[in-house]
């Protein structure tokens, strides 16, 4: 067997003289090659596999970058990016000044959208097709390629709405896999399902039209029962009719491991003038047995693994997982507590919330990729005295912000958001960094925001923030695994108020919370013998414990705010604020994540690339303690 050499791929117009055995040939070789580099880099496997051969037909039927592709999400665009000319940058994937994981607009002209987050291909598609037709380019294609699971979000049916109404040259390929991370759920699923069903009539379509069309209609009556009978037949024969009275034209479904059939049917959606759907069945992890046979999303992204036996290579933990700690102390809560109830936008998997599940079916709602509609479900389960915890990524909160303010805030309901994947994420970059809640929920009226130390703390916030009845609280955690401190069997009320004094010192006090009370007392054990550094935990991020900052400003110490999150609007924010209205003048350092977006790569690469390693943090405050002294001499 010749396999290709797929570093020599600059662009995919070479696709059109291929045959479509030629082409087969080439989907095996990329599969090959992505299973053999993911091994080694970690990545999003299992999502590439499946989408090979509808790679392949796109680039084939369609000119990039003439005709635009908008990947959803983005995580499945590895097979685009070999066949843009990217196949030489693979060892790097994911990693620090290496190839995104997702598509990226200044790696190549062939991608035309950035993405990360998922169901916002088809309004940008829509956006791309406005402009084509307002610049002469009508013949131009804006192509967007969407999952199922993605399908279901609330701006996803907003988009398919307008282009259905505006006739746009929008094609929309939806790619249904039965998954996103997790197995997919909710009525749009089912709807789907059906139409999968449907697969073995396909070939019966352009019959069944016929005999409808040839109905007997006499008289009114008679008409309208013929009407009706058309409508029955073709809602429960012919596929896709939802996406049809939607405006679109629709084909499928397609078998989108079949390249003679994508071919065929991608030309016929060419030539169709206004916007169409290609509904495409595809397999996830497809080529790998692994990746294949897993029914819960541990393939959908994942670290080094094993090829021959799909083994995921990881070290040992030092202590179980934040996301674990959390779930858990959840369902404990909940074995005395009837009023908790738990809700996920589809972060089951990634949250660890399986233990909740299996106990308390009746009490977990999955409600799929739809954020916003998970926050204010929460709100109308709080209003009748339920105790709804809503568990939910960092960057993906924030496309819940209105429903915050407005519903719960505002409201003043009692709703427990754990906040997962908080502060920097690593390898999958600037769309999934978790820096920005809490400047966008610091200034929001009502809200409690807290942040543990270790996974200990943790626990007990979590029990604390359950049984407190006064309005919503949020509770931030970090991505991985605890520290190994030593974890109690009774949970305990802390307070949500105050903060604590993890060590004395007496020429620097470092105000921070969550994973970086370990790095203050690293940089303190790092300035042993120059600087007495106190180091305070303040858990509470919001509200700020008045008492000790007074107290702090009344003794004159210079103050450092430390915190793996936004500067602008964070936590030293909140702390420079509080002493402007206290009318003191405290000397202050703030240490966080600058104000720019903040790429790929391991976290200590990127701490350390913006100064927050505690080597880097040691020498800065020393030069601020020292020019502070000089200052006041």
């Amino acid at each position: 067997m010749v396999i290709m050499d797929l570093t020599s791929i600059q662009d995919p117009s070479f696709l059109k003289r291929m045959s479509v055995s030629e082409l087969e040939s080439l989907g095996s070789d990329i599969r090959r090659f992505l299973i053999e580099k993911l091994a080694v880099t970690g990545g999003h496997l299992a999502p590439n596999l499946g989408v090979v051969e509808l790679t392949l037909a796109l680039h084939r039927v369609f000119d990039s970058p003439k005709d635009q592709l908008v990947w959803d999400v983005g995580h499945q665009a590895y097979v685009h990016k070999i066949l843009t000319g990217r196949t030489n940058q693979f060892d790097t994937l994911r990693q620090y000044n290496g190839l995104c994981g997702f598509p990226k607009r200044c790696e190549s002209e062939h991608d035309v959208w950035e993405t990360g987050h998922s169901s916002t291909s088809l309004s940008a598609a829509m956006g791309i097709a406005i402009a084509n037709e307002l610049k002469g380019r009508a013949n131009d294609r804006a192509i967007a390629i969407i999952g199922d699971g993605a399908l279901t979000g609330g701006m996803a049916l907003e988009a398919l709405n307008h282009i259905g109404a505006e006739k746009q040259n929008v094609i929309v390929i939806l790619n249904d896999n039965e998954m996103s991370i997790a197995p997919n759920v909710g009525a749009m699923h089912n709807m789907l399902g059906r139409i999968r069903a449907s697969r073995k009539l396909k070939h019966a379509r352009e019959e069944m039209e016929s005999l409808i069309k040839h109905i007997p209609l006499v008289g009114s009556s008679l008409e309208r029962s013929g009407e009706r009978v058309k409508d029955l037949l073709k809602s429960a024969l012919i596929p896709g009719t939802f996406f049809e009275e939607l405006g679109f034209t629709y084909f499928g479904p397609t078998d989108g491991h079949d390249l003679k059939d994508l071919l065929e049917t991608l030309e016929y959606a060419k030539k169709i003038d206004g916007p169409v759907l290609v509904h495409v069945i595809t397999k996830k992890g497809k080529g790998y047995r692994p990746a294949e046979l897993d029914g819960v999303g541990t393939w959908h992204g994942l670290g080094p693994y094993k090829i021959e036996s799909g083994e995921v290579i990881k070290g040992k933990p030092k202590g179980p997982s934040y996301s674990k700690v959390v779930a858990e102390t959840i369902t404990k809560v909940a074995e005395s507590d009837e009023r908790v109830t738990l809700i996920t936008p589809a972060m089951s998997v990634g949250s660890k919330l399986d233990c909740f599940t299996k106990k308390f079916p009746e009490r977990m709602f999955d409600v799929g990729i739809a954020e916003q509609h998970a926050v204010t479900l929460a709100g109308g389960q709080a209003t009748q005295g339920l105790k709804p915890v809503v568990s939910i990524y960092s960057t993906f909160f924030q496309r819940a912000y209105d429903q915050l303010v407005h519903d719960i805030c505002r409201q003043n309901l009692n709703v427990v958001f754990t906040i997962d994947r908080s502060g920097l994420v690593g390898a999958d970059g600037e769309t999934h960094q978790g820096v920005f809640d809490i400047a966008f929920m610091r200034h929001v009226p009502n809200i409690r925001i807290l942040m543990a130390k270790d996974e200990e703390e943790l626990q007990q916030l979590v029990y604390s923030a359950l049984r407190y009845d006064g309005g919503p609280i949020a509770i931030r955690f970090p991505r991985g695994e605890g520290i190994g401190v030593p974890m109690s069997e009774t949970l305990q009320e802390i307070s949500l108020d105050d903060w604590e004094v993890e060590a004395e010192g007496t020429d620097v006090a470092i105000l921070t919370f969550g994973p970086q009370v370990q790095d203050a007392l690293e940089v303190r054990a790092l300035l042993e013998g120059k600087l007495s550094v106190r180091v305070i935990n303040c858990r509470t991020i919001k509200p700020l414990d008045d008492a000790m900052l007074t107290s702090l400003y009344a003794e004159g110490i210079p103050l450092v705010t430390l915190e793996e999150a936004a500067l602008a609007g964070g936590f030293g924010s909140s702390v420079l604020e509080h002493a402007n209205e206290a009318g003191a003048f405290p000397r202050i350092q703030r240490l966080g994540i600058p104000d720019r977006y903040i790429e790929h790569g391991g976290v200590n690469q990127l701490l350390e690339e913006i100064g927050l390693r505690p080597a880097q943090m040691a020498e800065s405050i020393e030069r601020f303690v020292m020019e502070t002294n000089r200052q006041n001499v």
